[in-house]
C-alpha cells in the first residue's frame, strides 16, 4: 500500500486545533482556579460538574481552534508589491445640487 503525504493545509488545521484546544484547557482551568462567578462552587457541588467542565472545554476549544486557524490562514498572505495598484484614475467628487421643496405641513 503506497504511503500518501498529508497535505500541508490539513497539517496546519490539526496544529491549529491542538493549539486552540490547549488554549481552551488553560482558559477553563483559569476560570475554575479564579472561581469566576462562583463557577468552581457550582462545578464541584454538582454531580454533573465534570460534564459541565468537559462541555466548556470542548466549546471553547472549537472557538479558539477556529480563531487560531483563521489567524494562521490570514498570516499566510503573499506580498503583492510587484504591481502598481491600478490605473490611479482621479476620483470625481460630486457637487451638491440645490433642491427646493414646498412646505406641505399644514
Amino acid at each position: 500500500m503506497p504511503m500518501h503525504k498529508t497535505p500541508d493545509l490539513i497539517k496546519l488545521y490539526i496544529k491549529s486545533c491542538a493549539i486552540g484546544f490547549g488554549a481552551a484547557a488553560v482558559f477553563v482551568g483559569l476560570l475554575l482556579a479564579f472561581d469566576v462567578v462562583g463557577l468552581w462552587g457550582l462545578v464541584s457541588g454538582s454531580s454533573a460538574g465534570i460534564v459541565a467542565v468537559l462541555m466548556m472545554w470542548v466549546f471553547n476549544g472549537i472557538v479558539f481552534a477556529g480563531v487560531q486557524f483563521g489567524i494562521s490562514i490570514m498570516a499566510m498572505s503573499d506580498d503583492d508589491d510587484d504591481d502598481q495598484g491600478g490605473t490611479r484614475s482621479p476620483v470625481l467628487l460630486a457637487e451638491p445640487i440645490p433642491v427646493r421643496s414646498a412646505d406641505q405641513r399644514g
